[in-house]
């Protein structure tokens, strides 16, 4: 698994630097972003009299203000590059302090609509004008010369986070009444912001469709307080990088990321496209959610339809998902995005003509484009039109290495995203080299009989190591479930006939592989006493044992995995990394799966369960097909009185390596093996640490299992 950070959230990053000269004590804000974009804000809000220390290093940009307001003087003019953000939020902050400036920026800048911003503000009184083209830039924003701004009730015809801020903070700044409503969720990082910072702003942040901001400045004192936060990840950086990790079928971690539920909206789109997406919570960071996020890819991409309220949450990520389109299978369809034309470039026409150019069917509407999916190479020509997102959705698409392209400016990525290139490269690397002869990728292999604790140890040991959890005994227990289903469980031969042409696949799910039969993703009946019944007899047929192998060998082709049941590194992954064979007494194990049943642990049943249990290891270690038995090379674990504090290092020479338990420590009720992570992830030529509890006791001798 490749983990991966991003630079700092740009939407939060800009707010930021606008907001945190305007607090009324200092500000420390950590881990801008600092993309050309971030950098126009700070340098408009210095060239406004804000005084604000910058420092950068690898976390990103660190600035520190004492807070104060903006200065008067001569209106200054103020170069705000590319930067809609900077343009937009400001013009509302000079409404609102009642400050004289006039805002620029370069000739794609100047191209794109203004009105949206100055319409309202001018309802509310302030004096902008025009210097060149009606309702684009440049504009004058004067002082007022009497009087306060009017409160305004404002009825956004589309949903705009800028739109929305540009008033909000002319209201706060001002101290007026003001209120936005919105026909669709928009990013809310402004209402969060400045709630962080003390002002009256109402919003609601669960909210899932239209709804509306208001501020309200009665009982305020009009003081803003000072900043003091870390900046997440940008997810619309993150959602290039998980584009990347789709399409060279990696699976990709990455930290810290801002998870506000206007900027997630891409990530329900790669789930629908058959991605697993896990997403573990992060404390907040001044009201902004923070996330870690796991995707996992699948064996082929699937088309997609997205349009009405969705858009405005993932309307950055579409040039990425256009490209994906260009590689899923089957028509996808993208509707209701007509803002993409607004944009650094017209991205619709853009992303079309790029498509086109390297033999990808695209059909270009008003507000969307139908992208048909293909296979093969792609080759040709792309023309960013200087836009970041074309530059990087396209350099996704070449680094998975199936394409050859030429793209004309691929150096503006850095306006959102520097460093990208550099970002791409451990996806463009490819899969980590194996021996000769090894059937799939990087496997640890996690065998032993029923209840030792193989499933527990490996899903944790794979959450550990970045890796895919594999429970192969799943495998078997969905066709002993299929068999049942279908009538001819008891039908040996029924069942080796039908078998092999089993739609049995293993599909990404946020905590490693889940097991999908034809159109079902079996779960909970996987475990019922019918299947557990059975599971034994039909796991020794042939054709049954030859299904399981291809679909774990076809995973390991595919994933990193940490792979458990009783052939695996005998069977399936003879030539496994590491190899760990757990093991436990009869009466321990009947007691973990009587609890694990909610089952009551009477004498009675634990002897009744324990001699199931054996009887099961009998069979399942005299049979002549891939019998339960211990490789020679495998680290051999008991863990019937549990693990604590031992650490050894196993020798691939010394077969019979093994842990007893610890007698002065009370079982757990699952034991937990984690393996250290640099010398795993690096090489499986080198011996790996492996870690049962604290770390740093000396190694133990260790009796062999019965």
């Amino acid at each position: 698994m490749i983990r991966v950070r991003v630079p700092g959230d740009k939407s939060i990053s800009h707010r930021a630097a606008l907001l945190a000269p305007l607090a009324a004590s200092d500000s420390v804000v950590r881990g801008l972003s600092t993309g050309a974009d971030v950098r126009s804000s700070v340098r408009a809000m210095q060239r406004l009299g804000a005084a604000i220390e910058c420092e950068e290093d690898e976390g990103g940009l660190t600035i520190r203000c004492p807070g104060g307001g903006l200065a008067g003087g001569a209106p200054p003019r103020l170069d705000c590059g590319n930067s809609g953000t900077t343009a937009r939020l400001l013009t509302g902050i000079l409404s609102g302090a009642g400050v004289a400036a006039v805002l620029d920026g370069d000739p794609s800048l100047r191209s794109r609509p203004m009105r949206r911003i100055v319409y309202p503000l001018q309802a509310m009184g302030a004096r902008i004008e025009y210097e060149g083209e009606p309702g684009r830039l440049p504009i004058r924003v004067r002082a007022r010369a009497t009087g306060q701004l009017r409160p305004l009730r404002h009825r956004a015809r589309v949903a705009s986070a800028q739109v929305k801020s540009a008033v909000l903070l002319a209201g706060v700044l001002a101290r007026v009444r003001v209120s936005v409503s919105e026909p669709a969720l928009s990013r809310d990082h402004t209402e969060r912001m400045l709630a962080a910072m003390g002002a009256p702003v109402v919003f609601d942040p669960a909210r899932a469709g239209a709804g509306e901001a208001a501020f309200d400045p009665t009982g305020w004192d009009g003081g803003l307080d000072g900043l003091h936060m870390t900046v997440p990840g940008d997810p619309s950086s993150a959602a290039f990088l998980i584009g990347a990790a789709l399409l060279s079928g990696r699976a990709v971690r990455v930290e810290d990321v801002a998870a506000n539920r206007g900027r997630t909206g891409f990530l329900a789109v790669l789930e629908a496209m058959g991605a697993a997406v896990r997403r573990d919570p992060l404390p907040d960071q001044a009201g902004e959610p923070r996330e870690t996020w796991t995707v996992r890819p699948p064996d082929g991409l699937r088309a997609f339809s997205i349009g009405g309220a969705a858009v405005p949450g993932l309307i950055d990520e579409i040039p990425l998902l256009a490209v994906l389109a260009a590689r899923a299978r089957g028509r996808s369809e993208i509707r209701d995005a007509a803002e993409l034309r607004v944009k650094e470039s017209d991205r619709l026409t853009g992303l079309a003509r790029a498509l086109e150019s390297l033999g990808v069917r695209v059909e270009e509407r008003t507000d969307g484009l139908t992208i048909e999916g293909r296979t093969g190479r792609l080759r040709g020509a792309v023309e960013s039109r200087g836009d970041h997102r074309i530059a990087m959705a396209f350099g996704v698409l070449e680094a998975a290495g199936d394409a050859d392209l030429a793209i004309d400016d691929r150096a503006c990525a850095g306006v959102s995203f520097p460093g990208f290139r550099k970002a791409l490269a451990p996806f463009t690397e490819g899969t980590p080299a194996r021996p000769p002869g090894r059937p799939g990728g990087r496997a640890i292999a996690v065998d032993g009989p029923a209840a030792s604790g193989k499933s527990t140890t490996a899903r944790r040991v794979a959450d550990r190591l970045g890796f895919v959890h594999v429970n192969s005994g799943l495998l078997y227990r969905a066709i002993t479930w299929w068999a049942l289903r279908e009538g001819i469980g008891d039908d040996a031969q029924a069942v080796e006939d039908a078998v092999p042409a089993l739609a049995l696949e293993l599909v990404p799910a946020p905590d490693g592989l889940a097991v999908g039969v034809g159109e079902v993703i079996a779960d909970r009946a996987l475990h019922s006493p019918e299947v557990t019944a059975r599971v034994s007899a039909l796991s020794a047929l042939p054709a049954v044992r030859a299904v399981v192998l291809d679909r774990l060998r076809r995973a390991g082709r595919r994933h990193e995995i940490v792979c458990d049941g009783r052939d695996i590194g005998t069977t399936v992954f003879p030539d496994a990394g590491l190899k760990v064979f757990l093991v436990a007494e009869p009466r321990e194990r009947a007691r973990r799966r009587l609890l694990e049943r909610g089952a009551s642990l009477t004498e009675e049943n634990i002897e009744r369960e324990a001699a199931a249990l054996e009887a099961r290891d009998r069979l399942d270690s005299s049979r002549s097909l891939s019998p339960l038995k211990r490789a020679e090379e495998a680290v051999v674990i008991d863990t019937t009185g549990g693990i604590r504090a031992r650490s050894w290092i196993p020798s691939y020479d010394s077969p019979s390596n093994a842990v007893s338990p610890d007698p002065d420590h009370t079982s757990p009720e699952r034991p937990l093996v984690m393996l250290t992570e640099p010398r795993v992830r690096s090489s499986f030529a080198h011996c790996p640490r492996i870690v049962a509890g604290e770390r740093g006791a000396p190694r133990r001798s260790c009796r062999n299992p019965r």
